[in-house]
C-alpha cells in the first residue's frame, strides 16, 4: 500500500475582528472546493483546502461565535486556541495593530505557548510597511517570536507568512514511515454510537496508541489486528466539553471529523437508526465526499428498528436520497449493542479498500469511453461538439482519471457523471469516490 500522507492542518486563532476570515477568504480564494450538490458544508465554510506554491494544506477559520463583553470574549477565545491545540499541525495566531497588543492576546498567547505546538504570529490590517513597523515589533512582547505583518484585505505579506508556517510541514512528513495499516476513522453526529462500534470491534485486543510524535490531537486511535490484517480506528468520540454553546459544539465536531478525515483512508459514518439520516449527517458525509475518500454508511441500532420484508429497502433509498451526492458510498445496517453484523464491518472495509487503491488499464478505459461515447454522444454548444480523445487513470485513493477533450467548457458535470457510471458499471468501485481532471487537447 503507498503512503499518503495527510495533509497538514492549519488552524487561525485571534479575536473577533481582528480579520481571520478576511484571512481565511483571501488564501481560499477560488481554489474553494464548493461541491455543487454537497448539502450544507459550504454555507459556513469552516475549513478549505489551500494549494500555495507547492505546498498542500488545509486552513481552518475558528472564527465563529462574536460574543459582546470582554470575559466572554477571552472564554471564546480559550475554546477556540484549545480547538486549534487539540486539531491543528501549525496554528496562525492573528493580531490586528491598530488595536494594538491587549490583554486577552497575552493571556491566549500564554496557552498557546504552552501547547507546544508550532504557532506563527501574524500581524493583520499592516497596509503601509513603513508606517506601520514600529507598531508590528510590539508584538514580540507576547514570547511567541517573530511577528509577520499582513494585509487580509490587500494580500500582501502573504509569502512570508506561509514560507514560516510550511516550515514546519515537512517534520511532519518525515514522521510519517511506511505504513501498511488500514486507517478507518469512525465519524458521526454526537451519541450514535461511534465508541460503543469501537468497543465491539476491538473487543478483548484492544491497543490505545498514543498519538505519533506529540501531537495532541485528540482523536484516539486504536490498533487491531483481525483475520491477520492490521487496523487502525481513530475515534472522533470522546472529549465534550460542557457548557458548550451548541453552534459552537457543531463548529468543534466538525473541526475534529476534518482531522480525522484527513488521517484515514477509509471512513465509517455512524447514523442512528432511530433518528433517521439528518442534514447533519449529510454535512459529515460531505467531508469525507470532498476528500476522496473510501466510505461505509455504518446504520447503528438496527436492532430497535420493527422491521417487516420492506424496512431495509426503504431505509437504504432514504439515505442514498440524503447523502445523493455519494451513491458509490456501501452501505451496512448493524448494531453496536448485540454486535449484530459488525464483523461483516471488516469485510465491507477491505473490500472499499481495495476499492480506494483499484487501477484500471488505460487500454481498458480508453476502450470503455469509446463504447460510451458511442452510446450516448457527448453535448454540443453552438455549434461545437464535445469530442473526448483520451482516458487514463492518473492515480489512486481515490481513483483519479485524466480525460483530454478538445474544449473544456463543453465537459458538463452530467457528462462527467455518465462516464463515471459507465466505468463503475464495468469494474464496480463499490464504496469510493472518483476524481475527475478534464485537460484540453486543441485539435491538430
Amino acid at each position: 500500500m503507498s503512503k499518503r500522507k495527510a495533509k497538514p492542518i492549519v488552524a487561525v486563532v485571534g479575536r473577533p475582528n481582528v480579520g481571520k476570515s478576511t484571512l481565511f477568504n483571501a488564501l481560499a480564494g477560488e481554489n474553494i472546493s464548493i461541491v455543487k450538490d454537497t448539502p450544507g458544508i459550504t454555507r459556513d465554510r469552516i475549513y478549505a483546502d489551500i494549494s500555495w506554491l507547492d505546498m498542500n494544506f488545509t486552513l481552518i477559520d475558528t472564527g465563529g461565535i462574536e460574543p459582546e463583553s470582554r470575559d466572554v470574549i477571552l472564554s471564546q477565545m480559550r475554546e477556540q486556541a484549545q480547538m486549534a491545540i487539540d486539531t491543528a499541525d501549525v496554528i496562525i495566531f492573528m493580531v490586528d495593530v491598530k488595536q494594538g497588543l491587549v490583554d486577552a492576546d497575552s493571556k491566549v498567547a500564554d496557552m498557546l505557548r504552552r501547547s507546544r505546538k508550532p504557532i506563527v504570529l501574524a500581524v493583520n490590517k499592516v497596509d503601509d510597511f513603513n508606517k506601520y513597523m514600529a507598531d508590528v515589533y510590539e508584538f514580540y512582547n507576547l514570547g511567541i517570536g517573530e511577528p509577520f505583518p499582513v494585509s487580509s484585505v490587500n494580500k500582501l505579506g502573504f509569502g512570508e507568512l506561509l514560507d514560516e508556517v510550511s516550515s514546519y510541514f515537512d517534520r511532519e512528513a518525515a514522521e510519517e514511515e511506511e505504513d501498511d495499516r488500514i486507517k478507518v476513522a469512525i465519524v458521526g453526529k454526537p451519541n450514535v454510537g461511534k465508541s460503543s462500534i469501537i468497543n465491539r470491534l476491538t473487543g478483548e485486543n484492544r491497543v490505545i496508541v498514543s498519538d505519533i510524535a506529540g501531537t495532541t490531537r485528540d482523536a484516539i486511535d486504536t490498533e487491531v489486528t483481525h483475520n491477520g490484517r492490521e487496523y487502525v480506528f481513530i475515534d472522533t468520540a470522546g472529549l465534550r466539553r460542557k457548557n458548550k454553546i451548541k453552534e459552537d459544539l457543531e463548529r468543534y465536531m466538525i473541526i475534529r471529523t476534518v482531522a480525522a478525515v484527513e488521517r484515514a483512508d477509509i471512513v465509517i459514518l455512524v447514523i442512528d437508526a432511530t433518528e433517521g439520516v439528518t442534514e447533519q449527517d449529510a454535512k459529515i458525509a460531505g467531508i469525507a465526499h470532498d476528500r476522496g475518500k473510501a466510505t461505509v454508511i455504518a446504520v447503528n441500532k438496527w436492532d430497535v428498528i420493527k422491521k417487516d420484508n420492506k424496512t431495509v429497502n426503504e431505509y437504504t433509498q432514504k439515505v442514498r436520497q440524503v447523502l445523493s451526492f455519494m451513491p458509490y458510498a456501501e452501505i451496512v445496517f448493524i448494531s453496536a449493542m448485540t454486535g449484530q453484523r459488525l464483523t461483516k464491518l471488516y469485510d465491507t472495509i477491505d473490500i472499499v479498500n481495495e476499492n480506494h487503491a483499484m487501477r484500471v488499464a488505460t487500454g481498458v478505459l480508453n476502450e470503455i469511453m469509446s463504447e460510451a461515447v458511442a452510446m450516448q454522444q457527448p453535448p454540443t454548444d453552438k455549434g461545437k461538439r464535445l469530442r473526448l480523445y483520451y482516458i487514463t487513470q492518473a492515480a489512486v485513493r481515490p481513483p483519479t482519471f485524466v480525460i483530454f477533450v478538445n474544449d473544456k467548457e463543453l465537459m458538463h458535470f452530467s457528462y462527467t457523471r455518465y462516464l463515471e457510471n459507465q466505468i463503475r458499471e464495468t469494474f464496480g468501485f463499490r464504496g469510493t469516490p472518483f476524481k475527475f481532471i478534464i485537460r484540453e487537447r486543441k485539435e491538430k
